[in-house]
């Protein structure tokens, strides 16, 4: 019976969907060291030019849990925003990539870059500014 239940914990919990820990990450070149979520909110809306923000695709999961914990804005906010900049000629959204690796060769190709992506792909081609709570 005890034995039952043990696999049937395993099978549930194997079963829910892993949320990675996400990090918001710079150019190793970049003279910044940390970040507060605030700071990459505004950087991410359009509030300052001083970094060069970079997006995931829309479909990645990884960008809704972004935009929910650290800009406090569902995607579909984020996109009105910059919509509305974009129309007025304020600025344009963020440049997407379709994963960390493309996140990654691009930060690694621009000193201003920033970006966020799944800890577990941090290598020395990035810098971590932020680790996600």
């Amino acid at each position: 019976m005890m034995k039952t239940r043990l696999m049937f914990a395993l099978l549930v919990l194997n079963a829910l969907p892993a949320t990675a820990e996400i990090v918001v990450v710079t150019n190793p070149a970049n003279q910044a060291t940390r970040m507060l979520p605030e700071q990459v909110s505004q950087f991410f809306l359009g509030g300052s030019t001083i970094f060069t923000p970079l997006d995931h695709s829309k479909d990645a999961a990884i960008r809704k849990e972004f935009y929910e914990k650290v800009i406090k804005k569902t995607p579909a906010q984020v996109e009105a925003i910059w919509a509305k900049a974009s129309f007025s000629g304020k600025g344009t959204a963020p440049k997407e990539f379709p994963n960390d690796a493309a996140i990654k060769k691009a930060v690694a190709a621009e000193p201003s870059a920033l970006a966020y992506i799944d800890k577990a792909s941090v290598d020395s081609t990035v810098k971590v500014l932020l680790v996600v709570p």
